[in-house]
């Protein structure tokens, strides 16, 4: 089954239950202003409040541009009325189109159901690049310096999450949460395992050891 992934700034967005229809799980979460917190796979929706507590509704569609996480999001702003400036300026930095606040589950599901077969809907980013790591998304594929790395489905999951949150110190819950592995629950030590697999097939590739341990905290890729 396909995922189709819908952030809201709103806190609510972590209460909402996903939704299934015609072979596809749209998936609710809450989008902080650093961005996901979990490994985003497949489309992305993403509904910005005009106003926020901590960042202007604004910055938060820039920076979200800005991430290559969401680069290729649907941008979704959401006004607290109907003003012919607003609009301007939501559309300008960067949002695909607007809908007036507030909002609910019904209201995000009518708007992306509406949407999401639109042809001028973007695809997710299809290659991640930092220093001398490339990830290709389409082939499933990981290079260092243009050396393949020879890794399992797990650890390949593992790299792009690390990439998409390089030099940011992870622990092990950090890691689970982020790979949505939290059901079923595994045991934290697994992390370790994958750990030394991907570690092991970066010294292959001749990377050395950007993966860092960071003791009694958890691990960072250093780039």
């Amino acid at each position: 089954m396909n995922v189709v992934n819908i952030f809201l700034t709103d806190p609510i967005g972590e209460t909402l239950d996903p939704f299934e229809q015609d072979q596809a799980c749209f998936v609710f979460d809450w989008l902080p202003k650093d961005g996901p917190r979990r490994l985003v796979e497949g489309p992305v929706w993403a509904f910005v409040d005009w106003v926020m507590d901590d960042i202007a509704g604004l910055e938060m569609c820039r920076r979200l541009r800005a991430d290559p996480r969401t680069s290729d999001a649907h941008i979704t702003m959401v006004l607290e009325e109907d003003d012919d400036e607003d609009r301007r300026r939501a559309l300008k930095a960067g949002a695909d189109d607007y809908m007036i606040g507030p909002i609910d589950r019904t209201a995000v599901l009518d708007r992306v159901l509406a949407l999401q077969a639109a042809p001028q809907h973007r695809h997710a980013a299809r290659l991640i690049e930092n220093g001398p790591l490339a990830i290709d998304m389409v082939a499933l594929r990981a290079k260092w310096g243009g050396v393949p790395l020879d890794i399992r489905p797990n650890e390949f999951r593992l790299l792009r999450f690390f990439a998409e949150n390089a030099n940011r110190v992870l622990g092990r819950q950090d890691l689970i949460a982020g790979l949505g592995k939290q059901e079923p629950a595994i045991d934290e030590r697994t992390v370790d395992v994958w750990i030394g697999r991907l570690r092991r097939a970066l010294r292959r590739a001749g990377a050395g050891d950007p993966l860092r341990t960071v003791r009694s905290v958890g691990y960072v890729l250093d780039l």
